[in-house]
């Protein structure tokens, strides 16, 4: 029904639609690309596996259960580490909106020195930063990207930038997209004031105005080609009644569109090209996934810190970015910190109660790509990760450089990110060879998966062109992190929303064939 979402799990039997387009996916790049293009009058259809949560249901949710109900895997999902590299926990989102809703909404956009390789190294000649500037223009205002005041910045932020002048060099302040942002600190589990402008605010609400159609709880499980075209896409609709188990898989999909855009994200996008045998032909699908490693290091020090009081994330630092390292502020939730804490029984318990005592940031690695999806037995992709030797030389240097700078705040101890290491003071932490750690004993984490259908200027080494066709396949487009070249080393989400609006612009000028 136009005007608001449709929900899947409370539709019955099957469902057929038609459409002149079809948008896989309702995050970042999904939603931009409907809403561009239904308000250019196209008939536009969204399909999302996961739910539609609204602002006013999403507020009430514990962490716990928007973990469970709006993140993909409940927040669980792996990377495999292979050759010596560590597991990384991969989250992402499931819901109308997807990852915008539980990112942190910080805004960068694409470093010069990125888009230098694309269009230089790689022959991407359009996207040169003047030639972007139009696409990151229209995000931003559409978002509304601000900066973070430093009256927004915790005490856990402060405290580490205070280490950082003394190791002499600064933080920076951030950029996101909110508007009337109260610090609550609670951005990685959907904001409860709506001040977060993620899609689901901004770009899904939009199309639907424009008379598109997004539906939730629809699983896309192939691409439909035919004779070297893309013409739909098949699947299920997710029902939640009846069944023996009080479950049934819901009635089939199907929607026939004289146009596809794949919009699923860096895990499910190859996927749905793999299963659509898209991946015989081009074997550049599913590989050169980047990552961006992401290492905490948790601080104690004497004063209360309380950390979750001011902005989630504020500021950052990319002095050391010619060793492929960032800095970026965070905070975790008090009850999610706490559970993360070393140790368990009453260890765990006193450590938990020092929780108003802790500081975090968090830092990044700019890495160089060792991860490929490739299609499981059942619905999930199996995902490996390979750190390549310079990233796995950074590592070290990133997790010495976090725990320096807290202590030259006067941290009182440290945690390195490291299993089942507890807390350092200034002389243990100095004495811990952290370059001698086998790899695999860190703990590593990601929301920035990139790089699986990869732009190129050519067939050969890319799955999709320059205007995000796939090289084999007509009218099948990608519209997401996947098509990013390479790795960024700053938050992706303003990245992929302008390559979503250039592309999107690129399509609404391109004549469709019914």
């Amino acid at each position: 029904m136009t005007g608001q979402v449709s929900i899947g799990r409370d539709h019955r039997g099957d469902l057929r639609l038609d459409a002149d387009v079809v948008v896989v996916g309702s995050g970042a790049g999904g939603a931009v690309v409907a809403a561009e293009l239904a308000e250019a009058g196209q008939r536009v259809v969204v399909l999302e596996e996961g739910p539609h949560l609204p602002l006013e249901d999403y507020r009430q949710l514990r962490q716990s259960q928007h973990m469970r109900h709006a993140w993909r895997d409940a927040a669980m999902g792996l990377a495999v580490g292979i050759g010596g590299s560590p597991m990384i926990n991969v989250t992402m989102g499931r819901c109308i909106g997807g990852s915008t809703m539980l990112a942190g909404g910080v805004c960068f956009r694409t470093p010069e020195r990125v888009l230098d390789v694309w269009s230089g190294e790689m022959g991407l000649t359009e996207l040169t930063p003047d030639k972007l500037e139009p696409a990151f223009e229209q995000v931003e205002r559409d978002i509304h990207v601000e900066e973070v005041p430093k009256a927004m910045r915790s005490r856990s932020t402060e405290l580490f930038g205070e280490g950082a002048r003394k190791l002499g060099y600064e933080l920076k302040p951030i950029r996101r997209n909110t508007k009337d942002c109260q610090g609550c600190g609670r951005c990685n589990f959907g904001c409860p004031h709506g001040a977060k402008q993620s899609t689901d605010l901004t770009h899904v609400p939009r199309a639907l105005a424009a008379g598109a159609e997004v539906w939730s709880d629809c699983l896309v499980e192939r691409v439909l080609i035919k004779g070297g075209r893309a013409v739909g896409v098949r699947g299920r609709v997710l029902a939640d009644r009846g069944g023996l188990l009080g479950r049934s898989r819901g009635g089939k999909l199907e929607v026939r569109a004289a146009r596809v855009v794949l919009a699923a994200g860096s895990y499910y996008s190859p996927l749905l090209l793999l299963k659509s045998g898209v991946g015989r032909r081009n074997r550049h699908v599913g590989r050169h996934m980047t990552l961006h490693p992401g290492f905490r290091m948790f601080a104690r020090f004497e004063e209360p810190v309380r950390g979750w009081r001011g902005a989630l994330q504020s500021a950052y630092s990319d002095a050391y970015e010619d060793e492929n390292i960032t800095f970026v502020g965070l905070f975790i939730p008090p009850g999610v910190l706490a559970a993360t804490m070393p140790g368990f029984g009453p260890d765990l318990l006193e450590r938990a109660k020092q929780v108003p005592h802790l500081a975090v940031f968090g830092g990044i690695i700019h890495d160089e790509g060792g991860g490929v999806v490739r299609q499981g037995p059942g619905r999930e992709p199996i995902v490996t990760y390979r750190m390549s030797r310079r990233d796995k030389a950074t590592l070290p240097r990133l997790v010495r450089l976090m725990g320096d700078t807290f202590l030259a705040a006067g941290a009182v101890e440290v945690f390195p990110p490291v299993l089942g290491q507890h807390g350092l003071d200034a002389d243990g932490f100095r004495q811990l060879d952290v370059d001698r750690l086998p790899l695999t004993g860190f703990e590593c984490s990601s929301q920035h998966p990139l790089g699986t259908c990869r732009m190129g200027a050519s067939r050969d080494g890319s799955v999709v062109d320059a205007a995000g066709q796939c090289w084999d396949v007509e009218e099948l487009y990608v519209a997401d992190g996947s098509i990013l070249p390479t790795s960024l080393g700053v938050n992706p989400m303003l990245s992929i929303m302008a390559m979503a609006q250039r592309i999107a612009w690129l399509l609404r000028d391109r004549p469709l064939r019914h």
